[in-house]
């Protein structure tokens, strides 16, 4: 499609400084004394200064394993010290002053004004002359960055009859840029420096080149600094979830409003129901049996003697405080727990456990797991590391190991429900839903093969919750794992239910947990960031929360089943009369 100008009752204004730049004087460059061409001389520096750094981090580390003074050094040392500070001195010189000023040396505002359209041209042009200027690579040879400019001339693009707005000149540029291929769009943002800036022309780039509208995605509204490095990438808008609240849900004597992110209708409704029959009936009760992730390389020999000799190693008890050493040094809260291994052939898999305060700790295991991995070369030069992950952990993948063994937290949860409540609130009876519970729950999924889905619904909670939470939602695969029982008891007039899950993989800092929606629900729960008191409590208290939820939502949905209400239920709530296109 192609941008029309509407026309405009007020003059354009373009910016443009007061003073014109002198280009055409040949000035002398600091560069023109060098003997080498600039860029033989940066990678010549370049390539001194890495060489140098691996040179001497190689050289400590192994004094490290020899227990060898670092303040003792050999003459090859010394002068890789001194290459190193000469290197180091020169990039910076080279690149980090011109970068300061920069920042520092920015026109002021007052000195653009406003000129005619036709001189718009003769700056671009000045532009890209400046840019010819030798310079490093790694700097922006443009002339000083400008203010933010005010809007010029509206440009529109229409899509499904919806207008998209380009506000200057300047984006417009980087927009047809991207379209073209010349820039590419992973680096809108280290190029620009504003984040949401570079997610607006990305955006509309997008919809140059697929020809279809984003109009129903928004874009304002959202911390685009935020997720910068560390949530994702190429970001052109966010996703609206609405957030409903289940609860107060009893735990432990304690109440909880549990935040839940879904768009399937009932859901919240249901576990609302459920936490209501507890809270009735006394409260639940949650308890933590294990707390550790874990990671499991792969690793392989030219022999099963070989393979075996290691295993017998790592699960001597003679040398787990050695690896416990190796493997803390990682992290102040990673605390290797045990290894278990596991052996194919030539092959062996390694499954660590470690604790991983209030984080979630894949990377934090994962650095622990690979300081181990480098101390047992020395006495077994012959193995060959795989991947630091053999998919023995296992990880965002319904496994047997994860289902006996855990992973992150496990949990086991019970509430004894009133017979009074079960008839009245939940609108069934205690011996209808035990006998569904070994129908459906037990012997059901038995015959489907199920494993470790021998529940109702548990992954509905366990999804909606870990949205709301900033919890990675791809670990509701093993995190949902759980066994739902139900029995009749105090002469079958009441019924106890409880809810066993192995692998609940929580935290409440790291990733997602930052934030602000997120941060928010943790907010609510009570167990926002890391515990100050005691490590590692928030996430162990949030993994309790699950469970508990867990509980309540399975109760709910098995009476609707039990009952026959699950149909009704899903009619009312969760299918609309109301046309969403049209009202859009």
């Amino acid at each position: 499609m192609e941008a029309h100008r509407l026309s405009s009752t007020k003059p354009v204004q373009s910016l443009k400084p007061t003073k014109k730049i002198p280009l055409e004087e040949d000035t002398g460059k600091a560069s023109d004394a060098l003997p080498l061409p600039l860029y033989l001389t940066n990678a010549l520096f370049f390539t001194l200064f890495f060489s140098v750094v691996y040179f001497l981090l190689s050289r400590w580390r192994e004094k490290i394993r020899t227990s060898t003074p670092l303040h003792v050094v050999t003459f090859s040392e010394i002068i890789a010290i001194l290459s190193f500070f000469a290197s180091f001195i020169y990039l910076l010189g080279f690149f980090g002053i011109d970068f300061v000023q920069s920042l520092v040396f920015q026109p002021s505002p007052d000195v653009w004004i406003a000129e005619d359209e036709e001189e718009d041209d003769e700056v671009l042009l000045a532009k890209e002359e400046a840019r010819k200027v030798p310079c490093g690579q790694a700097l922006d040879c443009s002339l000083p960055p400008l203010p933010p400019a005010a809007p010029i001339v509206t440009i529109q693009k229409v899509f499904d009859e919806k207008p998209v707005t380009v506000l200057t000149e300047e984006d417009e540029e980087i927009i047809k840029s991207v379209v073209a291929g010349t820039t590419p769009s992973y680096s809108l943002e280290s190029k620009l420096g504003d984040c949401k800036r570079a997610a607006a022309i990305r955006r509309e780039a997008l919809q140059r080149l697929t020809g279809k509208s984003l109009s129903g995605l928004p874009l304002d509204g959202f911390d685009y600094e935020s997720i910068l490095g560390q949530c994702c990438e190429m970001p052109v808008g966010y996703v609206q979830i609405p957030v409903g609240i289940a609860g107060p849900l009893l735990v432990n004597g304690r109440e909880y409003s549990v935040p839940m992110a879904t768009t399937e209708g009932c859901l919240v409704a249901s576990t609302n129901r459920g936490c209501k029959a507890i809270h009735l009936s006394g409260g639940a009760t949650s308890v933590l049996l294990k707390d550790g992730m874990t990671r499991a390389p792969c690793v392989r020999f030219g022999t099963a003697k070989r393979a075996a000799d290691l295993k017998l190693y790592l699960e001597d008890p003679d040398n787990f405080e050695t690896l416990s050493v190796v493997f803390n040094r990682s992290s102040r809260f990673g605390r290797l727990q045990g290894i278990k291994c596991a052996i194919a052939g030539k092959n062996l898999y390694i499954r660590f456990t470690c604790s991983t305060g209030d984080a979630m700790g894949m990377n934090m295991v994962s650095k622990g797991v690979q300081n181990v991995l480098d101390f047992l070369q020395t006495d077994f030069p012959d193995m060959d590391v795989i991947g630091i992950s053999g998919n023995y952990c296992s990880d965002k993948k319904p496994a047997a190991v994860n289902w006996i063994e855990g992973r992150g937290k496990s949990v086991v949860c019970e509430a004894t429900i009133k017979g009074d409540v079960v008839r009245k609130v939940l609108k069934t009876s205690v011996e209808s839903l035990v006998e569904l519970n070994m129908l459906k729950n037990l012997t059901g999924s038995a015959m489907a093969g199920a494993l470790g889905g021998f529940n109702a619904h548990a992954s509905n909670i366990v999804a909606a919750i870990y949205i709301a939470t900033g919890q990675d939602p791809a670990q509701n695969v093993e995190s949902s794992h759980c066994i739902t029982m139900m029995e009749a008891v105090n002469d079958g007039k009441d019924l106890h239910i409880s809810v066993t899950m192995p692998s609940i993989e929580v935290g409440t800092v790291g990733g997602g947990t930052q934030l602000a929606s997120q941060s928010a629900c943790l907010n609510l729960l009570g167990v926002k960031g890391a515990s100050k008191e005691t490590p590692g409590a928030n996430s162990r208290t949030l993994a309790t929360i699950v469970a508990s939820a867990v509980l309540a939502g399975e109760l709910s949905l098995m009476s609707a089943i039990s009952a026959g209400q699950l149909v009704r239920s899903h009619m009312k709530y969760n299918r609309s009369s109301k046309d969403v296109s049209k009202a859009t």
